[in-house]
């Protein structure tokens, strides 16, 4: 009888009071999944991102290039909202698709310079499953298609409170810069040490990297704090985990993986439209010498070096191809 006076005790309450106090919990998965032809460095980089975002949910590899528009249906299969989505082109070429499901907006930009964690060996770690902080240019908020990029970037990166497989902690910054049109990934540690023991670590860091050959991770000191429970100070610093890429913006499409264009990158060029502009001046050097090798065989006939009176010089019995037939 307790457990039915509870149930209906619940369900006859105020419901206005609960909704009005009541915050809006944000609930966001992401689906994230490659094409075919990935390069182990590519997958490398999916498996550190998966690793980084404990809600989002990695699917197999999709077969088709063309219909993009299937990933809605298997994000609304997996209850996912978000697509993060790796297309590789050529085994050469990495392109990155973020959508909104099943409404869009959908961004689609272009991944350099690749960098996993396993081939830095940067001292920074993290705790598996905790939160980031996300860190944001303030060139994001003066043009439109960067607030969109802004906000997308905030459903995919920002992991909400209470998701499933998180820590109730926040020990790691994620940065995203704007530079030469281009957007900087970074991931850092958030270090915290105690005065006395900060330079002894440190030095102690960059001698062990000294001793291995190996270049020091990069940090970034902070300022000093108090603890709450005692007067001790701490001193915070930034060290980076990984991994590291930059992403240029090509099109912002309406909806989810199809609509109209809102926003076209102009300046952006095609790595295809690069690699024929090289075998173009490769080919062009080829083309020069050749032609030249032509005018210095008309200005030797023009000069009458190559004839006699009309008439092919005749071969000297010196010469080398006559002694040493």
């Amino acid at each position: 009888m307790a457990a039915v006076y509870k149930s209906l005790s619940k369900t006859n309450g105020p419901k206005e009071d609960r909704t009005a106090n009541a915050t809006r919990p944000n609930r966001q998965r992401v689906l994230i999944l490659s094409s075919r032809g990935v390069t182990y460095r590519q997958r490398h980089l999916l498996n550190d991102l998966y690793s980084l975002l404990p809600h989002s949910r990695k699917d197999a590899k999709l077969d088709t290039k063309t219909k993009l528009y299937q990933l809605n249906e298997l994000a609304e299969l997996y209850n996912c909202n978000n697509v993060f989505f790796f297309e590789a082109r050529k085994g050469k070429d990495l392109y990155i698709w973020m959508s909104k499901a099943p409404n869009g907006p959908t961004v689609k930009m272009h991944l350099q310079n690749l960098h996993t964690m396993e081939e830095l060996h940067f001292t920074g770690n993290c705790l598996k499953g905790s939160r980031p902080i996300l860190s944001f240019d303030a060139t994001f908020d003066t043009q439109p298609h960067l607030r969109v990029i802004k906000e997308l970037f905030l459903h995919i990166f920002g992991v909400p409170k209470g998701a499933r497989k998180t820590k109730p902690f926040i020990d790691h910054v994620m940065g995203f810069t704007i530079a030469d049109g281009k957007i900087w990934i970074r991931c850092y540690q958030i270090n915290e040490t105690e005065v006395g023991k900060s330079t002894t670590s440190a030095d102690d860091d960059k001698a062990a990297a000294a001793v291995d050959g190996e270049e020091p991770a990069d940090t970034a000191t902070g300022k000093k704090s108090k603890r709450k429970g005692g007067d001790k100070e701490t001193n915070l610093s930034l060290v980076e985990i990984g991994p590291r890429f930059v992403l240029t913006p090509i099109v912002i499409l309406e909806s989810s993986f199809g609509g109209p264009v809102i926003y076209e990158n102009k300046e952006f060029v095609s790595p295809n439209q690069i690699r024929a502009d090289l075998r173009l001046s490769k080919a062009g050097r080829y083309n020069r010498r050749s032609d030249q090798g032509l005018e210095r065989k008309t200005k030797k006939g023009d000069l009458g070096l190559r004839s006699q009176g009309g008439r092919r010089k005749e071969r000297d019995e010196l010469h080398e191809s006559v002694l040493f037939a």
